[in-house]
């Protein structure tokens, strides 16, 4: 926190090519700071920080309106077209240690697409990735952002009817996490109103927990 009226909220996106990971970066930054394009190939090989102006009426501290900040650190997807396994882990193990290494992690989003089935293969390998990276205790540091949810709308699902629909794969990951999931439309942008409906609810993820943080070095 940069002063006692001010919070600032660490997040980390994970997941596949092509789900709109770095686009949904975006969306919680209210900018433009990740590329996020349509491409037959993995678009980010390097991760990248994120830091959003300050949001305000979205919290409270000691009775009184805090301002919110938001940073966000993009990542290269797994399985990434270019990069290995070890590569990808490696990079994003440095790159948490380097942005978050003083403050800690509040939360890790595992971005999936709400317009495509969750197989049980990739489920694993993205999830096996996720605990390398956070530990033992990922589940209670990790969100499912559901993204795209705007096609399953155009489909006729609404959220419950989606739940309802959905592959034991993806229930039984959500139930993991402790139900913590977001709906995130894939507009080129949202508006500031949708903007602060998802902030609210990561903030009551992070409340949820505490506001316990990972990979926070201990100080001697």
């Amino acid at each position: 926190m940069a002063d006692s009226n001010e919070m600032t909220i660490n997040l980390v996106v994970l997941g596949k090519t092509q789900t709109g990971k770095s686009a949904a970066g975006n969306s919680l930054l209210g900018s433009a700071d990740f590329e996020s394009r349509l491409c037959p190939s993995s678009v980010t090989t390097r991760c990248s920080l994120g830091r959003s102006a300050r949001v305000s009426g979205l919290t409270r501290r000691n009775g009184r309106e805090s301002a919110l900040r938001v940073r966000v650190l993009d990542t290269p997807s797994y399985p990434h077209s270019a990069l290995s396994k070890q590569q990808v882990r490696d990079t994003v193990r440095a790159a948490l240690a380097q942005h978050f290494g003083e403050q800690g992690l509040h939360l890790a989003l595992l971005v999936l697409r709400a317009d495509l089935p969750l197989c049980p293969d990739e489920n694993h390998d993205t999830v096996q990735l996720i605990q390398e990276l956070l530990g033992p205790t990922w589940k209670d540091f990790t969100a499912v952002l559901l993204t795209h949810a705007d096609k399953a709308g155009e489909a006729g699902y609404s959220e419950e009817t989606y739940l309802q629909s959905a592959s034991s794969t993806l229930l039984s990951l959500l139930s993991s996490v402790q139900h913590k999931y977001i709906f995130l439309d894939n507009h080129n942008s949202i508006i500031r109103e949708e903007r602060n409906i998802i902030l609210r609810k990561l903030l009551n993820f992070i409340q949820r927990n505490n506001y316990q943080v990972l990979l926070k070095h201990s100080k001697e």
